[in-house]
């Protein structure tokens, strides 16, 4: 039996056909596909579609800017677009796929052109077109869920094949069988890149040919997305590239639906409590299906919290980049932001604006500044937290500002710029209005649009912050240069600040360190050598690690004596208690990225010299810090 049905779904590979010879036309214009309408014909359970591989110019800044040659996906007869044609069809349709290799120096070599789900694990993924050839490609479906297909010329110089071909590539969406199809986006990530892989084995930079788009454009020219109050907002996200992308969606929470590698898609439970965050990784080759519901009116930020990956990059003409370090740039946001950005603006009349007088809110002081240690090349700033309070609240020590707040207590926080470049502050995954979420030149609503923080200027953030959690805050303006000068911090929400247990309750923030000879590592509160952490055995912590890492898609963190793993329980995820099905003890284990926070609830049973350590997803040590359990 398991040979019938090996061969019924397994792609059965024609005889390939060459292409007529003909004089090769200029160069095409490559469309922007919305990934909105499915390609091919469908017709009695049978899906037929013809693709061609050519080459294309590109312009993912905009069709009035400078753009590139890349090789592309067309339907037969039709303009080449990126991504490639999105094939969406229903459970059990069959796939008639006719692929031309229409390059006549090398074979094109495709993968995902086969069936998709957990039964079709064993089968043949790739195949070979010759060049000029065409083959034919016939299979089932397989099972529900979000895929994708790419190809490569094979035998393609390094430089030529991380550029040429990255955008060799498109979403394959299998739907449910007899369900009427979703009313959902489907957003296609992929990075075109000039140099060679890896990335992130240098510092990046501005001035490198590298482009991270989304649906083939990079923001500001990515898609302009809109929904009422009220909608319910669908999205899938396919991440075709070799980075990992930590997808962050401000002001709102979403519940994660499905996480998938490509071949295999895992669709959580009917029943189960939901996956409810505000960022949520995307690693190399994966993808994940997302749903909200926007509550607040005004303009939001769907983008991949790795700074990195939201610069503007060099335009392809060589031509300058707007001004250095915010000064020229008349708006952040338009002008200095690039790459893996959405703008999401959300209609109605917004109903949750609290009309509190300032005398009834907690008032706050919150000043940027320069500190000591840094130079032009490499800067030193810091926030310092002042309050006329005569019973302050009890702070962890940590390296910089800990916002300590009260749960449904109005608060006001003036924001005092003493720096010599303008700044901003992003309240991170608090639920507020947009005017005051602080990403200059967009946050707002209509013409009343959150500014820009110039040096001796000051700005009032006010909001209640709903729930209690784990946050944080840090620039977003000019974030790279100032988030690693040391303008981050921890943002704590209790339901009584008062009664914080700065003993028990632990917060554990990771940044990169200020100096670039130390880039590549992870400070732990503020430095690379932190003093232990005191345990007692038998007592109750919690343990509160916030990712304010400027890059890094992902890094692993353990908590081992010798090789042994400690065992935890999670509590929270971007400052969401988790349910109770959700909450069970595991390892000491977790993969996070830049953006998002977790809390563990730790006992530890023995006593000993324990180590909590970093490392990269290849287990390169990045930092660790000595636990002395007594």
């Amino acid at each position: 039996m398991r040979v019938a049905v090996l061969l019924l779904v397994s792609p059965m590979l024609g005889a390939a056909r060459p292409v007529p010879a003909s004089r090769a036309p200029a160069v095409e214009r490559i469309v922007v596909n919305d990934n909105r309408e499915p390609a091919g014909v469908l017709r009695d359970g049978v899906l037929t579609l013809r693709l061609e591989a050519r080459d294309g110019e590109w312009h993912p800044d905009g069709e009035s800017k400078p753009g590139i040659v890349v090789r592309a996906f067309a339907e037969k007869g039709k303009r080449l677009t990126v991504p490639g044609p999105l094939v969406r069809v229903p459970e059990g349709t069959e796939i008639r796929a006719f692929v031309t290799n229409t390059f006549s120096h090398a074979p094109l070599v495709l993968h995902g052109m086969s069936p998709r789900g957990a039964h079709a694990a064993n089968l043949t993924d790739t195949v070979q077109i010759a060049a000029g050839a065409t083959r034919e490609l016939r299979f089932v479906a397989g099972a529900p869920g979000t895929y994708y297909y790419r190809a490569t010329i094979a035998a393609a110089p390094t430089d030529d094949a991380s550029s040429r071909d990255a955008e060799l590539t498109g979403a394959f969406i299998v739907d449910p069988r007899g369900a009427p199809r979703a009313l959902d986006r489907i957003f296609v990530i992929s990075l075109w890149t000039k140099s060679p892989p890896p990335l992130i084995a240098v510092r990046p930079t501005t001035d490198r040919l590298v482009r991270f788009t989304i649906n083939g454009r990079s923001w500001p020219a990515t898609e302009q997305l809109s929904y009422a109050m009220g909608d319910t907002a669908r999205m899938r996200f396919i991440n075709t590239s070799i980075a990992g992308h930590p997808m962050h969606l401000h002001g709102f929470y979403f519940d994660v639906n499905s996480r998938g590698d490509g071949s295999m898609d895992s669709v959580f439970a009917a029943g189960a409590s939901p996956r409810r965050v505000v960022t949520e990784r995307a690693a190399a080759g994966h993808t994940f299906t997302m749903s909200w519901v926007p509550e607040r009116a005004g303009n939001w930020l769907l983008h991949c919290h790795d700074n990195f990956h939201v610069l503007r990059n060099k335009p392809f003409d060589g031509s300058l980049l707007v001004g250095e370090h915010l000064v020229h740039a008349s708006n952040h946001a338009m002008e200095m932001m690039g790459g893996l950005v959405m703008g999401v603006t959300v209609r109605g009349q917004d109903r949750s604006a609290a009309n509190t007088s300032e005398r009834e809110r907690r008032s706050l002081r919150l000043v940027a500044k320069v500190d000591s240690g840094g130079d032009t090349a490499e800067p030193s700033f810091s926030y310092q937290l002042q309050e006329r309070s005569a019973r302050p609240y009890p702070t962890p020590r940590l390296h910089g500002a800990t916002l300590m707040l009260k749960r449904g207590e109005p608060v006001s926080i003036t924001v005092v710029n003493e720096l010599a470049e303008p700044t901003a502050v992003h309240w991170h995954g608090i639920e507020l209005e947009s005017y005051f979420d602080g990403v200059a030149g967009f946050s707002g609503n209509g013409r009343l649009i959150s500014p820009v923080i110039a040096p001796r200027d000051s700005f009032v953030a006010r909001f209640t912050p709903p729930r209690s959690g784990t946050f944080m805050f840090h620039p977003h303006a000019d974030e790279v240069r100032q988030q690693q000068a040391g303008l981050s911090g921890a943002l704590l929400v209790l339901d009584d600040p008062a009664a914080f247990d700065t003993v028990h309750d632990v917060p554990i923030v990771l940044t990169v360190p200020r100096d670039n000879a130390s880039f590549a590592k992870v400070a732990i509160n503020g430095t690379t050598t932190p003093a232990p952490l005191q345990l007692h055995a038998g007592e109750r912590y919690r343990l509160r690690f916030l990712d304010l890492l400027i890059f890094r898609a992902s890094m692993t963190v353990r908590l081992v004596r010798d090789s042994t793993r400690l065992a935890w329980r999670p509590i929270a995820k971007d400052g969401m208690d988790l349910p109770p099905d959700q909450a069970r003890t595991v390892p000491a284990v977790q993969t996070m990225g830049m953006g998002e926070t977790y809390d563990f609830e730790l006992v530890p049973a023995a006593t000993g010299d324990f180590r909590l350590t970093l490392t990269t997803l290849a287990d390169i040590p990045l930092g660790s810090m000595l636990v002395q359990v007594r």
